[in-house]
């Protein structure tokens, strides 16, 4: 009998919000439970410093231009993860058996294979007396990968629990709205090592965008449900020419990050009308990326299920489904899932794997040559 693990994930996004925490118990196979799931909101200090190393960040040469910065914010971005990791230790009053450490993405660039994360492994083990596991797409790049997305093989289990209990026919498709918008097509885990494949992709902007264009031109940090673009007007002349300008990902071969967007195209507009143009563009795309993996699978009608922070933007999911006619999309919490903590729960997943030396990526999901295990573990206590 497989062995049931007690693991915690650690997770901050592009956002630069702060970080997801969740605590599962999972064989890192078939089998998982939701024990507990936290958020703890970075200070502003740290999130500005941040903000202006990644600003910094252009190309791989300014990772060693700006070594002494990246070294310190690493710490502190360590050190954070750690108090935040050991206040929800103190909540579960229960052991752990390890940590899923994603780290705070500050640079990725799938063709020169560097994909840099802060965060130092061998400190939080040090600190929590723990084992963890961190550096989870180093070795997806090394065989070829793109290093994203990982969490497909998580969607794949998260797909299979919905389907037990609310019968929902495969495939089901997710669609996550982080930074950036990536989508798994999953299947039954019975025919999963038989024939048929988990696909999934990177397809386009999530919330980068859209959060940019607020930050810059207002108070706000993002944008409440949409509704500062469901105020403004969509400038369909600026709108058409960034689709046509937009080099698209062919065949959506390729990872994603922030840097690959810009939202130049909207400058002179209100923060309304630039907030409706952005949005309507980060839709299309996303529409786009949903129509590419519907031809994997000619059906009568489309199930997606929406996680991370976008799918609370009611007006950008609108903009997705005046795409199609065939699709019921709806938020994951409609099936009793918690949608902000995915993340954070597949890092537990994947440290799991990692661990049992399990496969976390696959050519149908990063490109890879070959199924490939993931994190490295340190046990530094």
């Amino acid at each position: 009998m497989a062995k049931i693990y007690t693991s915690m994930g650690l997770m901050s996004g592009t956002s630069l919000d702060g970080i997801d925490i969740s605590i599962i118990k999972s064989d890192g196979y078939k089998e998982y439970s939701i024990e507990l799931d936290r958020y703890f909101e970075y200070d502003k200090e740290l999130v500005q410093k941040l903000l202006e190393i990644r600003d910094k960040i252009s190309n791989s040469d300014d990772l060693g231009k700006y070594f002494t910065e990246i070294k310190d914010l690493e710490r502190e971005v360590t050190l954070f993860h750690y108090k935040a990791a050991n206040k929800t230790i103190k909540k579960f009053n229960s052991n752990i058996d390890l940590i899923g450490f994603h780290g705070q993405t500050i640079f990725h660039d799938s063709k020169k294979k560097i994909s840099k994360q802060l965060g130092n492994g061998n400190l939080l083990s040090q600190l929590t007396k723990k084992k963890v596991v961190y550096n989870f797409r180093q070795n997806d790049l090394k065989n070829g990968g793109q290093g994203a997305p990982l969490t497909p093989i998580f969607h794949n289990a998260l797909a299979n629990k919905i389907n037990k209990k609310f019968d929902l026919e495969f495939p089901i498709y997710i669609l996550n709205i982080g930074g950036i918008a990536n989508i798994t097509s999953t299947v039954n885990w019975n025919n999963f090592w038989q024939s048929e494949k988990i696909y999934a992709y990177d397809i386009g902007p999530g919330n980068c965008l859209i959060d940019e264009w607020i930050r810059k031109n207002s108070k706000n940090k993002y944008d409440d449900k949409g509704s500062i673009a469901r105020s403004g007007k969509v400038d369909k002349l600026i709108l058409n020419q960034a689709l046509e300008n937009f080099n698209n990902n062919p065949q959506y071969e390729k990872s994603l990050d922030i840097k690959d967007f810009d939202i130049f195209f909207s400058k002179g507009l209100s923060l309304e009308n630039g907030a409706a143009t952005i949005t309507d563009f980060t839709a299309k795309l996303i529409s786009d990326g949903m129509s590419f993996i519907h031809k994997k699978n000619k059906l009568s009608k489309y199930q997606w299920l929406v996680c991370g922070g976008g799918r609370k933007n009611e007006y950008l999911l609108e903009c997705i489904q005046n795409n199609f006619d065939k699709i019921d999309i709806d938020p994951i919490d409609k099936y009793e899932i918690n949608g902000d903590y995915i993340e954070s729960q597949a890092f537990a997943f994947l440290a799991i794997r990692s661990v049992e030396g399990l496969p976390i990526s696959f050519p149908s999901t990063t490109r890879c040559k070959e199924a490939s295990t993931g994190g490295i573990l340190v046990e530094n206590f």
